[in-house]
């Protein structure tokens, strides 16, 4: 992954938890971020590689939850060709892909068992075994985990490994909802705003009208900072009068024309040459 990690926001409750991840970046223990989605948990993530001694080693990124169970053990571990059904050639995993840079976990909670505890046994010894093989690899790894859900819970339920939590959650960062971040709507609607409006050409940008302000500033955003973006980026490349953006559009479908459901059409008549 090569991109300018950049986070925006000035609120108490933002800088507190960046403030936390900075700090745990020079230590090379294993941290969890959690928070919603749309919140910026890989943004985290990619902070916490570049402040630390690994910075100039790789950053693997692997969302747990974009593959489907029987793939996983495979994408993380790697395996021998003839492990199983369509490995026709052996394959490194995202650990030997990281070794001795950061392992980036999203979604952690949506591991399996069975993957839970290699998982485990590789955080232990710093070992891993490719399917199929016998033969472990030694890998040198830090795990940045991410979730939004609450594992301790998870635990509970005999879900989720609790000696794995414990060994993951060396430090745990919680970042804040946007509706949480007083402040920061107005100051990361300024930023996205500014930059479409470069992207689409705009000599300068025109900045928010009273309308779209009051619009940003009341809604609940459910999709945090993800959600944001895609909102004011719309409202920049629709807005085509002179002046400040004051224009919101939330839902992307509201529409009149919105097709109904099969359920909810009306009747279209009987068929041709059918009976009445």
């Amino acid at each position: 992954m090569e991109r300018t990690t950049q986070v925006i926001g000035h609120s108490s409750a933002f800088l507190d938890a960046l403030e936390r991840a900075s700090r745990a970046a020079a230590l090379d223990r294993p941290v969890l971020v959690i928070g919603e989605r749309g919140t910026g948990k890989e943004l985290v993530a990619e902070r916490l590689h570049r402040l630390s001694p690994r910075w100039d080693q790789p950053l693997v990124v692997m969302n747990c939850a974009a593959l489907p169970e029987t793939l996983i053990e495979a994408e993380l571990f790697g395996h021998e060709a003839g492990a199983f059904t369509g490995a026709t050639k052996a394959r490194t995993g995202r650990f030997e892909e990281a070794h001795r840079g950061t392992l980036f976990l999203d979604e952690l909670g949506t591991l399996s068992m069975g993957a839970q505890e290699r998982l485990l046994r590789a955080v232990e010894y710093g070992e891993i075994h490719r399917i199929g093989s016998s033969r472990p690899v030694q890998v040198d790894v830090r795990i940045v985990a991410a979730t939004n859900e609450h594992l301790p819970e998870r635990v509970e339920k005999g879900t989720f490994r609790a000696d794995l939590l414990d060994r993951l959650s060396f430090e745990v960062v919680t970042l804040p909802p946007l509706r949480h971040r007083h402040g920061d709507v107005v100051v990361l609607a300024d930023f996205y705003g500014r930059r479409m409006a470069s992207e689409i050409g705009l000599s300068q940008w025109p900045g928010w009208g009273p309308n779209a302000l009051d619009t940003l500033e009341n809604y609940d955003w459910p999709g945090n900072v993800r959600e944001l973006r895609n909102v004011v980026e719309r409202a920049v490349y629709r807005w085509e009068r002179d002046g400040p953006v004051d224009a919101i559009e939330i839902d992307p479908f509201q529409s009149p024309y919105r097709p109904r459901g099969v359920a909810a059409a009306s009747p279209a008549g009987p068929a041709p040459g059918a009976p009445p």
